[in-house]
């Protein structure tokens, strides 16, 4: 691993920028750019994404206190959608959902591919819940 930024070390190497072993890499963390995961999109990697039924939440917004990656929208206290750009597709949402059935269900990302929303909840919920 070469260092190419000039005063910079890189985390887990020497001076040079050669990749140290792990009984020489010091305890702690480093946080060189706080702040900056806004910056991001990490919904491109994920195998599953959450799909949501308007009609049957309940907008108790326990998916969007569990979610990690700031991906559930809510607009003036009630659910607004997913952020697919921010979704990890973690399952957290949905293991949180209490409706039963679930206002929030994973559909593999292969099936979501070329829907439309409303494609997609009709592929998840079936035509009786759009």
């Amino acid at each position: 691993m070469t260092n190419n930024k000039k005063n910079f070390i890189t985390p887990g190497c020497d001076k040079d920028g050669n990749l140290l072993g792990w009984r020489s890499v010091e305890i702690g963390a480093m946080v060189i750019d706080a702040g900056n995961s806004r910056l991001y999109e990490t919904g491109s990697w994920r195998s599953e994404q959450p799909v949501w039924n308007a009609n049957t939440c309940i907008d108790c917004m326990m998916c969007w206190l569990g979610c990690p990656d700031t991906a559930i929208i809510a607009k003036e206290g009630h659910m607004a959608g997913i952020d697919y750009f921010k979704c990890k597709g973690c399952e957290i949402c949905v293991e949180q959902c209490p409706t039963k059935p679930n206002s929030l269900v994973m559909i593999l990302e292969e099936n979501a591919k070329d829907l439309s929303l409303e494609e997609k909840t009709e592929f998840a919920f079936g035509k009786e819940q759009k």
